[in-house]
Parts: structure tokens; sequence; C-alpha cells
């Protein structure tokens, strides 16, 4: 079983969101996942790299070859690629749940891709933005937009699942 992360690599961000990745791996971990991430040093992506080994679990970090300097040295596994788009693929490989940390554009990028996959029958995994402080209200909103407006069927918007806590984030492992 895997779990993909897309997360934040920004230094900086608020600490609960490290604490909820951290708390969300060692379930997963102990629970028999492989951890895959992007797999660099930076942001949350470390967080996610570093939790992930001291639990002793699989480490599987997906990077582009440009990014090679940033690879995580904690990675038990590295899938390397020629391109962010392969990148993004290669990640959601054998992925039974897809977990959306707080993140930017680059995590933004990478759910709104799988929530297209899964809407076309191409990804068949969980998928989840974790929520924690309300981080993902605005996309929540714009979602719902997308419904009112008839741009976005409500099953769609149901695919994506929006944990408030790492306990409601655990309950879909």
């Amino acid at each position: 079983m895997r779990a993909l992360f897309f997360c934040s690599a920004c230094a900086g961000i608020a600490p609960e969101y490290n604490e909820a990745a951290r708390r969300l791996v060692r379930a997963a971990v102990s629970r028999g996942y492989e951890i895959v991430s992007g797999g660099t040093v930076k942001g949350t992506m470390s967080v996610i790299c570093e939790e992930a080994a001291a639990c002793g679990a699989v480490v599987r970090g997906v990077l582009p070859r440009f990014m090679e300097p940033l690879a995580h040295p904690a990675l038990t596994q590295v899938v390397w690629t020629d391109t962010m788009s392969e990148r993004k693929v290669a990640m959601r490989e054998g992925a039974d749940v897809v977990f959306a940390l707080p993140g930017g554009i680059g995590t933004m990028d990478e759910l709104f891709e799988t929530l297209v996959l899964s809407k076309l029958d191409l990804f068949h995994g969980r998928i989840a933005a974790l929520n924690i402080g309300g981080f993902y209200d605005p996309l929540d909103s714009l979602l719902e937009h997308f419904v009112t407006t008839g741009m976005l069927e409500p099953s769609d918007k149901a695919r994506l699942h929006m944990p408030a806590s790492v306990e409601e984030a655990i309950a879909l492992l």
C-alpha cells in the first residue's frame, strides 16, 4: 500500500502543518503504507521523509533529474524523471491514498491533476486535502462555486475529501 503526500517545499510555514504531516505519516506507516512524496530536503517534503525514515518505512521520493541536488538523504527509493509532468505520473503510480497537505501552487497543480484523473476514471485512490485550521476553506468555496455554476458535478466535488483534522484524515487510510 502506498500513501502519497503532496505538500509545501517552503520553509517557515505554520508549525501545525508540519506537525500534522508527522502525525499522518506515523499513522500511515503504522498501518503498513509506503510513503511517497516529492522527496526533497525542502519544507514539508523534508519533514515527511524524516518522519517516515524514523518510523522505518519505505520512503520513496520522485524527483526530476534537475532536482538531484535536493534529494533527501533519508530516501530508501528514488524514482528519477525528466520532467515535472512525468514526476506527477510516477508519484501517483500505485498510490492508494493521496493527501494534499497545506501547500502552494505546486501542491494545487498536483491535486487538481489527480482530481481530473479521478473524474476520468484514470486514478482510483482516495484523495484528500488536509484542511488543518481551515487552510483549504477557500478551495472548498471555489469548488462549491463551480458546482453552483454548473461547471462541476456534485459527485466530482465529492471525490475530494476535506478532513479538518489528522484524525479524520487517518480514517481514510
